[in-house]
């Protein structure tokens, strides 16, 4: 029990630490490029005439950020209150965490190259698929609009940009402090407390049941890309299939606690609700086809 504990304190912390410093510093380069480049050209480059374009464009931008599901929030905002096209946006939500560079290599040097191409195909494809469907929805309307300082990043202010873009790293994480501590805290519990014996009991084999449950565990189990990987390669060892591996790669890459409870203070719970299931939808989608390519 004691090392139970004693694991959970050091995941909450290491865990809190890791993003509060990765929210300062992601929002404090949206905030100095914001100043640089004028919401006209953000709006005009995720604004072509051709939709598809917009949609791929959204794509690229995320896995060119390829930041922790966690740290992509303020660049959603400052995309959002810089009025970009919802859709592309969505996009970009989508494929940031889950279209990680790196995280491709690492699947390939550890799964695999077939499981790779499939990986990355199968979530350039949904991440724009999911921005097209969440557009059409009129998801927007769910947005409740978090600003910086409550006038968003362009407003006219006083000072250097560096100081100008600390501010706008501070003001955006301050109402977002509260909730980043609880999602931490339930992800932090989960992962000192939950016995790994679990996954492999309840996740093991290729059948859609082992790949759905995959999926849901993934959730809860906040842990980086980088790190889940060598894990999964020890779950294949251990007779978990490659598709179930994948699916809960995505589940807790795309969709952590401590992202949902962020996206709930942006955004009402009809677009919460919507961006869990699309995401459970994509990790058992490709769960499903790496199993019968791999």
């Amino acid at each position: 029990m004691m090392d139970s504990i004693i694991e959970f304190m050091k995941t909450f912390l290491g865990l809190f630490f890791e993003l509060l410093a990765l929210f300062i510093i992601v929002s404090f380069i949206v905030s100095l490029i914001q100043q640089m480049v004028s919401e006209e050209k953000i709006r005009k480059l995720l604004s072509k005439p051709n939709q598809i374009i917009n949609y791929l464009l959204g794509m690229v931008f995320g896995a060119m950020t390829p930041f922790c599901s966690c740290s992509t929030i303020p660049i959603l905002a400052g995309l959002l209150n810089s009025k970009v096209p919802f859709g592309p946006a969505m996009s970009f939500l989508i494929a940031s965490p889950l279209m990680n560079p790196l995280m491709v290599f690492m699947i390939w040097v550890l799964l695999g190259w077939k499981v790779a191409v499939v990986y990355f195909i199968t979530l350039a494809i949904f991440s724009m698929l999911t921005g097209l469907i969440f557009s059409k929805l009129n998801l927007v309307d769910s947005y409740k609009g978090v600003n910086i300082k409550g006038d968003g990043f362009f407003a006219n202010k006083t000072g250097s940009r560096v100081k100008q873009a600390l501010n706008d790293a501070w003001s955006f994480l301050y109402p977002m402090l509260p909730y980043l501590l609880i999602g931490v805290l339930i992800g932090a519990f989960i992962y000192g407390f939950v016995p790994e014996t679990f996954i492999t009991k309840y996740a093991s084999g290729d059948n859609i049941i082992s790949v759905i449950i995959a999926s849901i565990v993934g959730i809860p189990m906040y842990i980086r890309p980088e790190t889940m990987l060598p894990i999964a390669e020890a779950l294949v060892s251990k007779g978990m299939s490659l598709g179930t591996v994948i699916a809960l790669i995505i589940g807790g890459a795309g969709a952590s606690i401590p992202e949902i409870i962020l996206l709930s203070k942006l955004f009402k719970k009809k677009f919460v609700t919507s961006f869990v299931i699309a995401i459970l939808v994509v990790a058992i989608a490709t769960g499903l086809i790496v199993n019968m390519i791999a």
